[in-house]
C-alpha cells in the first residue's frame, strides 16, 4: 500500500513553511550522502497515531506582486489537486480574508479533493476566535485554528487531516502486480520506453480507471505476468520559472515513487548522469524502493571494448549512496534490451521481498565482528547480540547492541556488505536500526 499524499497551498507568507517544519519537525531524516535530496526540503515523512503520510510543500517561489500571487497560488493549487490525496488550504488570521483566498478555494472546492481548511496564527483562541469564524465564508468547510509557530491546534488538524485517509480497501490490498515508476528528467525518453513495451501488447493495454493522480499507470502484460507502469511523463506543463518546473517535477517523482515498489531512473545516454539525475534516483533510495538505472538512447553512443565499463564507473561515482542499484544499458528507439528489462524487475522485486533466517544472519554477523573488530569509545568495545529481519520491500534488519552510541554507520555498512556478499539483494536498499540492551537485559 502505497501512503497517502497530503499537501499544503497558501499565499505567501501565511506560514507554509513553518507549518511544514512542524509536522516534519525532527521526523525529516537527513540522508548523510544522498546529494541534494533533502536541501530544497519539498516533501517529509510524517506520521500521526497510526497513520503514515508523505507532506508536500507547494510553494517554495514568493512572487512579489498580487496578480502574479494569484496566478502562482492556483498553479500550486492545480499541483495539489493532481498529486495530493488530501489538501491543507492555509490562511492567516491576522490578514483575514483575501481575494485570492477566495479564488483558490473555488478552485480546490471544484477538484472535489478532500481540503481541511486551516487557519494559521491563532496564538490565542479566545482572542482570535471571532476572527477565525469569518473563513467559514469561503465554503470549504469549518476552519481549524492553529499557530504553526507555537504548534497550538495542530493535534486537531492532523485528526481532520487523516479522517480523509482511504481504509484500506480489500481488493486494493490484494492487488499483486508489481508496480513499476519511471522517472527522469524531462526528455529522456520515458514514454518512449512505455510505448516501446506496449509496442506488442498493444491489445491489453489499459489505462486504469480511477488513478485521481496524473501520472498514468498502464497495465502490460508479459510472458503471462502483469506489470503496472506509472508513467511521471503524462502531462507537459508550461512553465515560466525553471525552478517552479523542477520543483513541480520533483513532486510528481515523488508522489510516482511513492506508489511503486520498483523505480526505473531512466538516464539520457548521450548527455550523461547529472545533478538532477541524482536528485531523482535520491528519491527512491530514500524511500527504499528497488532501483534499475536505465541509459537510454544507447544506440547514439560510440562504443569500443571499454564503453560500458567507463560510462558506469561515471555512473556509479555520481550515484555512489546506491552502489546496490542495477544498470542497464537500452534503446527505446531501437527497442535494444528492453525486454531483458523485465527479467530484471522480476530480480529486484524478489530480492525486496527476500527474507533471511535469523540464525543465517547471526552466523553472518558473529563471522563479520571475527574479521573485523566493533568500534570502541574510550576503553568501551561495542558489542553486538543479535540481528534480525523484521520487514521486507525494502528488507529491514535490526541489530541489537550494547550501545548505540558505538555503532558507526561505516560499521553498519560493513555489515550490509557482507549480507550482500552472501544474499546478493542486488536492485534493493537495505534498512538497519539499532537498538540498545542492557548487559543485564540479556
Amino acid at each position: 500500500m502505497s501512503k497517502p499524499v497530503v499537501a499544503i497551498v497558501g499565499r505567501p507568507n501565511v506560514g507554509k513553511s513553518t507549518l511544514f517544519n512542524a509536522l516534519a519537525g525532527e521526523m525529516i531524516s537527513i540522508v548523510k550522502d544522498t546529494p541534494g535530496v533533502t536541501r530544497d526540503r519539498i516533501y517529509a515523512e510524517v506520521s500521526w497515531l497510526d497513520k503514515n503520510f508523505t507532506l508536500i510543500d507547494t510553494g517554495g517561489i514568493e512572487p512579489d506582486s498580487s496578480d502574479v500571487i494569484l496566478s502562482q497560488m492556483r498553479d500550486q493549487a492545480q499541483i495539489a489537486i493532481d498529486t495530493a490525496d488530501v489538501i491543507i488550504f492555509i490562511t492567516d488570521v491576522r490578514q483575514g480574508l483575501v481575494d485570492s483566498d477566495s479564488k483558490v478555494a473555488d478552485m480546490l472546492r471544484r477538484s472535489k479533493k478532500p481540503v481541511v481548511l486551516v487557519v494559521n496564527k491563532v496564538d490565542s483562541f479566545s482572542k482570535f476566535m471571532p476572527d477565525v469564524y469569518e473563513f467559514y465564508n469561503l465554503g470549504i468547510g469549518d476552519p481549524v485554528p492553529v499557530s504553526a509557530a507555537s504548534r497550538l491546534g495542530i493535534g486537531d488538524m492532523l485528526d481532520e487531516v487523516v479522517k480523509y485517509f482511504p481504509e484500506h480497501d480489500s481488493e486494493e490490498e490484494e492487488d499483486e502486480r508489481p508496480r513499476i515508476a519511471i522517472v527522469g528528467k524531462p526528455n529522456v525518453g520515458k514514454s518512449s520506453i512505455i510505448n516501446k513495451l506496449l509496442g506488442k501488447n498493444r491489445v491489453i493495454v489499459s489505462d486504469i480507471a480511477g488513478t485521481t493522480r496524473d501520472a498514468i499507470d498502464t497495465a502490460i502484460v508479459h510472458d503471462g505476468k502483469e506489470y503496472v507502469f506509472i508513467d511521471t511523463a503524462g502531462l507537459r506543463r508550461k512553465s515560466k520559472i525553471k525552478e517552479e518546473l523542477e520543483r513541480y517535477s520533483i513532486i510528481r517523482t515523488v508522489t510516482a515513487v511513492e506508489r511503486a515498489d520498483i523505480v526505473l531512473v531512466v538516464i539520457d545516454a548521450v548527455e550523461g548522469v547529472t545533478e538532477q539525475d541524482a536528485k531523482i534516483a535520491g528519491i527512491a533510495h530514500e524511500r527504499g524502493k528497488g532501483v534499475i538505472i536505465v541509459v537510454n538512447k544507447w544506440d547514439a553512443i560510440e562504443k569500443d571494448n571499454k564503453t560500458v565499463k567507463e560510462y558506469e564507473n561515471k555512473v556509479r561515482t555520481v550515484l555512489s549512496y546506491m552502489p546496490y542499484a542495477e544498470i542497464m544499458y537500452v534503446s527505446a528507439e531501437t527497442g535494444q534490451r528492453l525486454p531483458k528489462l523485465y527479467d530484471m524487475i522480476d530480480m529486484v522485486i524478489q530480492n525486496q521481498n527476500l527474507r533471511v533466517a535469523t540464525g543465517v544472519l547471526n552466523e553472518i554477523m558473529t563471522e563479520a565482528v571475527a574479521m573485523q573488530q566493533p568500534p570502541s569509545d574510550k576503553g568501551k568495545r561495542l558489542k553486538l547480540y543479535y540481528i534480525t529481519q523484521v520487514s521486507v520491500k525494502p528488507p529491514t534488519f535490526v541489530i541489537f547492541v550494547n550501545d548505540k552510541e558505538l555503532m558507526h554507520f561505516s560499521y553498519t555498512r560493513y555489515l550490509e556488505n557482507k549480507i550482500r556478499e552472501a544474499f546478493g539483494f542486488k536492485g534493493t536498499s537495505l534498512r538497519f536500526f539499532v537498538r540498545e540492551r542492557k548487559e543485564k537485559d540479556q
